[in-house]
């Protein structure tokens, strides 16, 4: 897991840098000033949140900030579709950003999901008096 996690995170901070110049090129060249900043909030808080993550001090902590990075990157998708839609940014911008933020999702989606069968499977183990001391 320590693998993926490195690359999710190298991933999401190449985005928000990435997702910061879209902020500066939205505000000084096209004069938007609304849903840059909410994308600017979104595309950044992935990997803030994913950083607290990797700090985590347990299973659930790490979970809970995961989570979070997974919902601000749907959230940042949408803000790129309005961007794309409203004709702030053009096919050429959206797709290459889209699909960078499509693949931190998926990252991000099958992370949270590998982790949550994780706590159940530790909550079934422990129900059932198994411990993780037992290398059986």
């Amino acid at each position: 897991m320590k693998e993926n996690n490195s690359i999710v995170a190298s991933k999401s901070k190449a985005f928000a840098l990435r997702i910061i110049k879209l902020y500066k090129y939205l505000t000084l060249e096209k004069k938007e000033f609304v849903i840059s900043k909410q994308i600017l909030r979104s595309g950044t808080s992935i990997g803030a949140n994913i950083s607290e993550a990797l700090s985590g001090i347990s299973t659930n902590d790490f979970y809970a900030k995961i989570y979070i990075s997974f919902k601000e990157s749907s959230e940042t998708k949408y803000w790129l579709e309005l961007l794309h839609e409203s004709d702030y940014i053009n096919d050429e911008q959206f797709n290459s950003i889209y699909a960078d933020c499509v693949e931190l999702n998926k990252l991000l989606s099958s992370i949270t999901k590998s982790i949550k069968e994780k706590i159940i499977n530790n909550k079934l183990r422990k129900e059932q008096g198994l411990d993780d001391a037992d290398p059986a």
